[in-house]
């Protein structure tokens, strides 16, 4: 037996290198710290269908620096700043973690920028738009945002309702630092279009009961129209509550996209098609900005997610954003040859042109332009019948 065995070792040597198993790499870690206990959010699950499917893609191609595969570490802050904040210094002290993502709360991120900074730690953010995310003073700057912010939404917003010739326009708002971000948004646009009258600016807090009493200061003040900011939670509390009202007194609402994080056209119902409602985007498989790539994923979740149309997919900007985001990052880890975050946080800064799912980066990020989209990408988009959103024609800047 001895001499078999030791013919066998033998055998086994001399095999070439090109028969034998490559070595297992060790993986490079991404996190992804999100309200994944949150009731009724869908966010954190299309943005983490992107990042897992841009990961399946990156790893089939063979992974990054020279072979490494990329793998997701994920942990919920129930949209709480001080889990955030506890999950982020978690994150930090992982070996080969070079980023994390977040979800759509602006809170959370904001509160967390000094630890970002103190832990030098790269964020990146595929939803949460508040400006202060990413319009701060933290220098070298570790957040990195591929998502549209208040100051660009709010005039798409008040401009959608401008161009149909109503100009009183009330805001309703969340009683937060995102709800404050988009009142000085819309404050701004305001102050350079006197054609446009802000009316009667009404706060509401997360999980209020009703809107109705907000909403009928506004109609009272006079507003023919309404922006909207709102999550999917309280969004769809207004609609359901607004379509009980005369059709008269249903005013016509330009809402943020905080009301697609969750599964906006179940939580409302058949209110949803009482209400004049569009909201703004930055995504959509409608708008097939890169045919190839479109065609691509969408295989890729036929195939591997069970989804037969991009129309079923919930809360897409999400996903889109984040897919892109991840690609963005695999392409920065290989320029920097390293996981060393402070030599990826540079590499972002100085990556080549890209074709994404959402756009063209030509480049995405530079030294001193930490947003890869601009106001250019924004367009106003309505939900079908069967609640899929698809684009409004001719309501894009």
């Amino acid at each position: 037996m001895r001499p078999l065995i030791l013919l066998l070792l033998l055998i086994v040597t001399a095999l070439p290198a090109t028969t034998r198993a490559a070595p297992i790499q060790a993986p490079v870690m991404i996190g992804f710290d999100a309200e994944i206990g949150h009731k009724t959010s869908t966010s954190d699950e299309a943005i983490r269908l992107g990042i897992e499917l841009a990961i399946n893609e990156i790893n089939a191609a063979g992974g990054v620096l020279g072979g490494r595969p990329l793998q997701l570490q994920v942990l919920d802050n129930r949209s709480v700043p001080a889990r955030g904040i506890a999950n982020l210094k978690t994150f930090a002290a992982m070996k080969d973690l070079v980023a994390v993502f977040c979800g759509k709360f602006s809170p959370v991120v904001i509160e967390a920028l000094p630890v970002i900074h103190e832990k030098k730690i790269i964020l990146l953010d595929p939803w949460a738009a508040a400006d202060r995310i990413t319009n701060h003073n933290y220098r070298p700057d570790y957040v990195f945002r591929l998502s549209l912010r208040d100051s660009w939404a709010q005039p798409m917003l008040l401009r959608t309702l401008s161009d149909r010739k109503i100009r009183n326009i009330g805001l309703l708002l969340p009683n937060t630092a995102w709800g404050r971000s988009n009142l000085y948004g819309a404050e701004s646009y305001a102050a350079a279009h006197p054609e446009i009258r802000l009316v009667s600016p009404q706060w509401y807090n997360w999980g209020d009961q009703s809107l109705l009493p907000a909403y009928n200061a506004i109609l009272a003040a006079g507003a023919d129209g309404l922006v909207l900011v709102a999550n999917e939670a309280e969004g769809s509390l207004l609609i359901r509550e607004i379509a009980m009202l005369p059709p008269r007194q249903r005013l016509p609402i330009s809402a943020a996209w905080g009301i697609t994080g969750g599964d906006f056209a179940t939580l409302t119902g058949t209110a949803l098609q009482q209400v004049d409602l569009e909201v703004v985007q930055t995504f959509s498989f409608a708008r097939n900005v890169n045919p190839i790539r479109n065609r691509r994923v969408m295989a890729a979740l036929q195939q591997n997610h069970g989804y037969d149309s991009p129309r079923k997919l919930l809360s897409p900007v999400g996903f889109g954003q984040a897919y892109d985001l991840t690609h963005l990052l695999a392409l920065a880890i290989n320029q920097a040859k390293s996981t060393d975050r402070a030599q990826i946080r540079t590499a972002l800064e100085n990556l080549p042109a890209w074709d994404g799912l959402v756009r063209q980066y030509n480049p995405a990020f530079t030294a001193t332009r930490h947003d890869a989209l601009g106001p250019e990408d924004l367009f106003m988009a309505r939900y079908a019948a069967d609640g899929a959103l698809l684009p409004v024609a001719g309501k894009q800047p």
